[in-house]
């Protein structure tokens, strides 16, 4: 059986408390598939193949799906996470409460090697007045 929740708290070592939209407070543990980055080698037809699967980053205020353990109610497993417009999308389809807020912020990893930075209109600096 599978619930959405809302993450809480981040704990480390690859657990997060968990707010499920069925009321109950659970502890989820991340599946190492959604921790390390695993390359996978499929042989295509042209000779050339093989596929990458990336870290998944998982913040407080993310919505997440979980995977309900049958003998332990209070505990579960991390099977997907939802970026902020699928998280919406599950909100207008009906499927998470009207009241749940979206984290809006979906954090990345190193995918571009970019790095931004904004710049103020302040004009030079003197050195010397600081």
């Amino acid at each position: 059986m599978a619930e959405y929740a809302q993450v809480v708290k981040m704990l480390g070592n690859g657990r997060l408390e968990a707010q499920c939209f069925d009321g109950e407070k659970r502890l989820a543990h991340i599946r190492g598939k959604m921790r390390k980055k695993v390359s996978l080698i499929f042989p295509t037809i042209s000779g050339s193949g093989g596929s990458t699967i990336e870290k998944v980053w998982i913040n407080q205020g993310d919505i997440i799906l979980l995977s309900l353990r049958e003998f332990q109610d209070d505990k579960a497993d991390v099977i997907v996470k939802y970026t902020a417009d699928e998280a919406r999308n599950l909100k207008a389809y009906g499927e998470l409460p009207d009241t749940v807020k979206i984290n809006e912020t979906d954090t990345f990893g190193e995918e571009d090697g970019e790095c931004t930075f904004e710049f103020g209109d302040e004009g030079e600096v003197d050195v010397d007045d600081i």
